[in-house]
Formats: structure tokens, sequence, C-alpha cells
């Protein structure tokens, strides 16, 4: 294909494939159109092929088309690791990845984070903590997006690693061996691309704010009803390179950043045949919404524009519809900080495909709806973003029994 490096599709056969390093990924509708591939390979190399397709680069592929969903998977890969590095499990499960910052109230709420002043590490211990970081991320894109924060933060101090750092890594480690064998589910979908943004202010060393966003494929959503999710084909983890002067600049320019990576797998997506309408985008920043949709006066956002003015344009061609949508619903919001490991159990099977996952989210009130309301709304509670899913009945949204405690009034 012309701008999907990798990607090939036949001029006229219903057939198409991926190609890394010499690993053939195959999608056709006929299997003389297969064969055919195989055929005009074997000419000149000597190919091995699996028909079941249950192994790509690593990752275990279990399909089911009676039920029409993919569940990829990486088994056994976190043990090998573990007994690689010489790790032994916890003595007890560990469900956060990163030791969070403690929090603050009043005005030390808006200090700065501390720096590390702990004893740096010698150059072999330092390499130790960059092999780890190595092989985790891998692991980490394909499966189980729930640690990509924490090896965020550890590569950006690996460089300077410090005691504190290797610490970290050790937790890190622990959380893996409590939580080993991640999955994710794939549901068969209208192949909609979906992305919700979000940001933290300040929430890094030296004034930095972070940008995260989730994106997957599914239906185009609909106002007042729940969101069907799927399973994320890319989480953006990234801190912003620039230091933003507030936290609506930070959330226009996770939304820059978004809709950079959004607008290459809109064309991956077209090549592949999935015609894209303007990609739903879910923001929790009204300010960074009107920016993106003009529909605010624009007196003092010009400092703001100078960097993120590509975004007002691809709205405006209609290429994305960024709406305004509640932090609480926002799948981005999990990547943007270092929750504590209650919140961490709470949201994993929102990400994650575990028993107790749900694939309809439902749509959260705006804070001025809940005003002088008691109790919860549709399973959120307080300002914890996502529902919790215990309480929620996988196939209709809320139970009877939340129905009738529902605190809205």
């Amino acid at each position: 294909m012309k701008h999907t490096p990798g990607l090939w599709r036949h001029i006229w056969r219903p057939i198409q494939f991926t190609l890394v390093v010499d690993d053939f990924g195959v999608k056709y509708v006929g299997k003389q159109h297969a064969e055919h591939l195989c055929k005009a390979l074997q000419t000149e190399y000597t190919i091995a092929t699996d028909w079941t397709g249950g192994l790509y680069c690593g990752i275990t592929l279990n399909w089911n088309y009676t039920k029409r969903h993919l569940d990829i998977s990486m088994p056994g890969y976190i043990k090998t690791q573990l007994q690689k590095y010489k790790h032994l499990p916890p003595p007890k499960p560990q469900n956060c990845p990163y030791r969070p910052q403690p929090k603050k109230y009043g005005k030390a709420a808006q200090d700065v984070i501390p720096e590390d002043e702990s004893k740096p590490v010698d150059d072999k211990r330092k390499k130790q903590i960059q092999k780890i970081v190595g092989s985790i991320l891998w692991y980490a894109r394909a499966v189980d997006l729930t640690v990509l924060m924490a090896l965020s933060t550890i590569a950006g101090e690996q460089s300077k690693a410090t005691e504190n750092t290797e610490g970290t890594v050790e937790q890190l480690l622990d959380y893996l061996a409590s939580h080993p064998n991640a999955t994710i589910r794939y549901r068969a979908s209208d192949m909609i691309l979906n992305i919700h943004s979000d940001a933290s202010y300040l929430s890094e060393s030296k004034a930095r704010s972070r940008a995260c966003g989730h994106y997957f494929l599914g239906w185009v959503p609909k106002d007042g009803e729940p969101i069907k999710l799927n399973g994320a084909i890319f989480t953006l983890c990234n801190v912003l390179k620039w230091v933003v002067a507030s936290a609506a600049e930070a959330e226009l320019g996770a939304l820059f950043l978004n809709c950079k990576e959004g607008k290459v797998m809109r064309t991956i997506l077209e090549e592949m045949g999935h015609t894209q309408p303007a990609t739903p985008v879910h923001c929790d920043n009204a300010t960074a919404v009107g920016i993106a949709n003009k529909t605010i006066k624009r007196l003092r956002s010009k400092s703001m524009e100078m960097r993120f003015f590509w975004i007002v344009d691809q709205a405006k061609w209609g290429r994305f519809a960024i709406k305004w949508h509640p932090g609480l619903e926002n799948l981005g919001d999990y990547q943007s900080k270092h929750p504590v490991g209650a919140h961490h159990s709470n949201v994993r099977p929102w990400y994650l495909h575990m028993k107790n996952s749900s694939w309809l989210l439902p749509q959260a009130l705006a804070p001025r709806s809940m005003r002088g309301c008691v109790g919860s709304s549709h399973g959120y509670q307080g300002h914890a973003p996502l529902p919790r899913v215990r309480v929620m009945d996988r196939a209709s949204g809320p139970t009877n029994r939340q129905r009738r405690t529902d605190g809205r009034q």
C-alpha cells in the first residue's frame, strides 16, 4: 500500500497481508486465494504455514468465529522474564504497578514534585533497569496497557537511574508477577476508530504535563446511549515536550498528539478497505474542545494555537468530531496519572478481558446534572473515573438493584 509500510493487498483478489520481518499475517476470502499467495512465495522461498492463525509476532491469537471475537495474549512471557531477571514472587499480591505520590491537601496540593535525592546506581545496575524496561515494553504494547504509565515514568528516569528507580522497577515486576497473563478481546464491529483523549497538568517533574489517549475500533457513539467498547489497538502515553501554562493548554496538546496518531490510523484503516467518517474524539475539557471547534471567543488563546492550530483545521475539515464528555467516562484518564492499587483493580476489567468485563460503558452525567444528588449514577462512584464493573450487568447496563439505589433526584 502507498502509505502503510508492511501492508500489502492484491489488486483484484480478496486477500491482503501484513509482513513483519518474516511473519505473514494473511486475511483472505476463499482459500484458493491464500494458496495462490503461498505458491507465489514457494517459487523463491521455503515457507511454513499455520492455517489456524494461532501465532503472529509472538502473540497468541485465539479465534472464535461463532461468537465473532478474537482474544490475544502472550502466555508464559512474564513467567519467562521473571525467571530471566531472577525475580521472586511477592509475599502478597501487588495491585499497583507504580508507587503514586502521597496525596496532599490545601496549599500543599500545588507543590512541585520533589526531586529524587536517592543515590545513583552504577552502570551495571542501570543496564539491568534498561533491559527490564525494554523487555516489558513489548508485552505492554501488545497485551497489557495497564503498565504503560509505569514504564513511561521509569523510562524517563533510566538514564540517571537511582536506588528509588530500582525500587519502582521491583514494584513493577511484583505487579506483573501478581497479574501475569493479560488478555485483550476484540469483537466484530463497524471498524470505526474511536479516540478518548486526556491530559494531566503538571503531573511530571520539571513542571511538565502528560498527554494520553485510548484508541479502539467500534461504532459511532450516540448521545444518551452506552458506548460500545472494544479492545484497545493503541494507547498513547507521552510527556509533553513543552511546558504548558494551563490545564486547558495541556488538554489541547493532548488532542493535538492524539489526532496526529489518529490521522495515521485513519489512513491505515482506509487502505485496508474500512472507510472512516469523522473520527469521534472524547475530551473532558470544554475550553480545549471550544478552541478546536472554534465555538468559543478566541481572544487569549493565541499562545495555545501557535503550537496546536493544526487540530483546529482538522476539525474544520471534518476529519475529527471533537466533543466534550464527562471525565468520568474518559478511558484516556487511566494512563494520565499514577492511581492507587484499588483503582487499578477496579478499572482493569475495562481495559483487559476478564470474567467481569463489560463491553458497554454507560454515559456519565455532567457535573451540573449531579448537583445536590447523593450516591452514584450508573455505577460511577464519587469522582473516580469509570464505573465499578461488579455492580454492572454485562448486557444491559445498570442492574435493577443499582437503579433503585441511584442517588439522582
